[in-house]
């Protein structure tokens, strides 16, 4: 397996994605150093903010990216969605603190305003979307919003602040996606590697 690019997310998944690399037998050379770039037998590796891999795998300058299903349906960038790794699994959910079954609007906060607004689209319910970037719980906790969406995993942080899962929009886990020219002109290399990944999980 020669000359393929990836992108990989930085943070919670990074050591899983190297697990599945070294059941596979290939090697990243990825380590705990502050590098953001590695090479090993003439394939290159870099880790990239989660939001950033569809962005780096629509423009060619990775061939293949692993990334949370949460930030393939954010971005909408124009890739293949290839492969559900099973790892990081998690759902995204509309989480409160009351019944909004009688509203007509409602306020929502939430990290993910494309995901929130193409559901509430969805079931013909009128929102303002209000996009913050930190504990998207304080919507709710402070009155900023009627409810709040973000990815649930133990659904502990909802229950220490006295909120709760209203209702789950989808289930979420890190995908492999590749970039479209990529999958023509490396076609057999990649599904190569697909079908090794394919057969470890």
């Amino acid at each position: 397996m020669e000359n393929l690019t990836f992108s990989l997310s930085k943070g919670r998944l990074t050591d899983d994605v190297i697990k599945i690399f070294d059941k596979i037998n290939m090697k990243t050379n990825i380590d705990s150093s502050r590098k953001l770039v590695f090479e090993c037998n003439k394939n290159k590796f870099f880790l990239s903010k989660p939001s950033d891999v569809p962005t780096f795998v629509e423009y060619g300058t990775a061939d293949i990216g692993i990334v949370g299903k949460d930030t393939i349906l954010e971005e909408k960038r124009n890739v293949y969605e290839i492969l559900d790794l099973k790892i990081g699994k998690c759902i995204m959910a509309v989480a409160g603190n009351k019944d909004i079954s009688g509203y007509d609007f409602l306020r929502v906060a939430t990290k993910y305003p494309n995901i929130a607004k193409d559901y509430f689209d969805k079931i013909n319910k009128k929102v303002e979307i209000i996009k913050l970037n930190g504990s998207v719980e304080l919507g709710c906790i402070v009155g900023l919003a009627d409810v709040i969406v973000d990815i649930v995993e133990s659904g502990k942080t909802l229950k220490e602040n006295n909120l709760y899962v209203i209702e789950k929009i989808c289930d979420l886990s890190a995908r492999i996606i590749v970039n479209k020219a990529s999958l023509n002109v490396k076609h057999e290399k990649i599904w190569e590697l697909i079908n090794k990944i394919k057969s470890i999980i």
